[in-house]
């Protein structure tokens, strides 16, 4: 966290009932730091765990949706673990992305925003991960074609990746999900208005 002083008047009302519809509450958090030593991708978050937990609980919106931590979270889950406060650390850094992308802000970090999407439309698609499209459709996104590309010839020649998806019984139940994910999203938005 930078060394600049918040200004506690620049919450966002929105933000916290966000935080609240979710279930979690961050200010049960008193800042033992269990969540931030356990981390595992803490060493690359440029705030802690524990940081972004107050910054949630005090409504701080500019902080959090600039901060690349929210979308490195692995989703572990051991900062949840670890609490003992049991606040659903992993589950709250889940609300942070998805408010993120709903009110519009640009993502710290635009190729994992990028991951997830693709990740669900292949999930909406098959009804299961194929990775081979997975990457194929990612790295058009990302425009990223060649970092990786030895890792993913050495996986497709161990057998690794298939050519062809996997189909899974009943896809028509995935769409429907998906269509009722889409439509929940409408109707908030309705009422937010």
């Amino acid at each position: 966290m930078s060394n600049q002083a918040l200004k506690l008047n620049e919450f966002s009302k929105e933000l916290l009932s966000a935080i609240a519809e979710s279930g979690i509450n961050p200010n049960d958090c008193y800042q033992c730091g269990r969540c931030s030593s356990g981390c595992p991708i803490q060493p690359h978050f440029d705030i802690k765990t524990m940081e972004v937990v107050k910054l949630a609980a005090l409504g701080m919106e500019k902080p959090l949706m600039e901060s690349h931590a929210i979308w490195l979270c692995a989703g572990c889950e051991t900062c949840t673990t670890r609490c003992p406060n049991d606040i659903d650390i992993a589950g709250l850094m889940d609300v942070l992305r998805e408010y993120n992308i709903s009110r519009g802000f640009k993502p710290a970090e635009p190729n994992i925003s990028k991951f997830h999407q693709t990740y669900l439309n292949v999930i909406k698609r098959h009804g299961r991960i194929f990775e081979v499209e997975l990457f194929a459709e990612y790295k058009m996104r990302s425009m990223d074609f060649f970092s990786d590309m030895m890792m993913g010839m050495k996986m497709f020649f161990q057998g690794k990746l298939g050519l062809f998806p996997h189909r899974i019984r009943n896809r028509a139940e995935i769409r429907k999900i998906y269509q009722a994910a889409a439509e929940a999203r409408k109707n908030k938005n309705r009422e937010e208005k």
